[in-house]
């Protein structure tokens, strides 16, 4: 049943993140965007699945946390797209680094937010 779950949960989240991607990046060069979008989403609701804890079926942390956030959310796309932002050229590397600081700040506040909020409930 674990992996009807994971695999429920990620086909939901891949359709998001497909469905988030183009919502914010239709019609305009590539830009890293819809990841740093889908990452923070990803990161303040696994931290309110995380504040919640226990007193939530463990199913739903199977679903939604390792399958659905899982396909939500992406590092590797966030590192390919850091790399290409910094190959071209000082500003990019700029842009690149922009990249990383907010996406780690970021990912990291709201994950700590949604853990506040979680134990609340």
């Amino acid at each position: 049943m674990t992996w009807a779950m994971v695999l429920l949960g990620g086909a939901v989240g891949a359709v998001a993140r497909f469905g988030v991607n183009w919502l914010v990046v239709r019609g305009s060069r590539p830009s890293p965007w819809a990841t740093f979008t889908v990452n923070v989403v990803g990161s303040l609701l696994l931290g309110l699945l995380a504040g919640v804890g226990t007193a939530l079926p463990g199913w739903v942390g199977t679903l939604v946390g390792t399958g659905f956030c899982g396909a939500l959310t992406t590092y590797s796309t966030f590192g390919y797209e850091t790399v290409r932002l910094a190959g071209t050229g000082p500003v990019g590397r700029g842009w690149a680094l922009l990249n990383i600081v907010a996406t780690l700040a970021v990912g990291l506040g709201v994950a700590a937010l949604g853990w506040q909020l979680g134990r609340s409930f």
